[in-house]
């Protein structure tokens, strides 16, 4: 009589988990993807982007499961949702996040789409002629009428909020307008490095406030040194044509040249 057990893994599939827990140990950088709704043209474009900085592997969950579990990554199994995939790299964690964000493009929505941001409506005209989409619009609360032969929308309208699930009336009145207020592109749920483990909303980075705080700390730090008279390489030209020229007006002052 057979025993029964545990599902014979085909040898194809037991090389798969090799290979890939051998590239997951290979990197020092692991980022957790979920390629749901994610075009594969899309995909390729991001897998040429990072040619040579980082790999994009994509397998079934069951080998992933079992490559994290051979790999010493067990603590990684539970951000493993939707239609899973890996990005193995030694850059920067930010960085990486960062650059797979900007790569995102503009989408339509389609009904039960969790909306990313608020959805606004902007008050102005539209192409539309007068009939049925003016309905379509007031029904999800889009304020609009005719004016000049053309629908309208009379004020700015917030038809939706972050993480609420649009619906078929909105994905429809949306399209009319042609607004495309989702993104696709590589969807990070983490990223993992030197143990670490950050989530997709700890790694994002404002640029312009980075860029900000930088300029701010520079000039804080020249203002510090010139009003303590502590010379550094980028202040002592400055301080000494201050000098300069506060010897030039005492000597003026006491009618002596300099």
């Amino acid at each position: 009589m057979e025993k029964k057990g545990r599902k014979t893994i085909k040898p194809e599939k037991l090389k798969e988990v090799e290979d890939l827990a051998n590239s997951i140990s290979s990197y020092g950088v692991i980022g957790m993807l979920n390629l749901y709704k994610t075009p594969a043209s899309a995909l390729q474009k991001i897998k040429t982007y990072f040619r040579g900085k980082a790999v994009i592997k994509v397998s079934k969950k069951s080998i992933l499961l079992r490559a994290l579990d051979k790999s010493g990554k067990q603590n990684l199994k539970e951000f493993v949702v939707g239609y899973p995939a890996l990005i193995l790299t030694n850059m920067d964690s930010f960085l990486v996040y960062n650059s797979l964000r900007k790569r995102k493009i503009p989408a339509s929505a389609k009904a039960g789409d969790k909306a990313i941001r608020d959805i606004e409506v902007k008050a102005g005209p539209t192409d539309l002629m007068p009939g049925p989409a003016i309905s379509t619009l007031t029904k999800v609360k889009i304020p609009a009428k005719v004016e000049g032969g053309k629908i309208a929308i009379m004020k700015d309208a917030v038809v939706c909020k972050a993480g609420e699930v649009i619906s078929v009336d909105l994905a429809s009145a949306l399209q009319l307008l042609k607004l495309q207020p989702m993104e696709v592109g590589l969807n990070v749920v983490i990223m993992e490095e030197k143990g670490v483990v950050y989530k997709a909303e700890q790694l994002i980075v404002d640029e312009e406030k980075v860029l900000n705080d930088i300029q701010r700390a520079i000039q804080n730090a020249f203002n510090l040194s010139i009003n303590s008279s502590y010379p550094t390489k980028e202040t002592i030209g400055f301080m000494i044509a201050k000098a300069h020229m506060n010897a030039k007006q005492i000597a003026t002052e006491i009618k002596m040249e300099v």
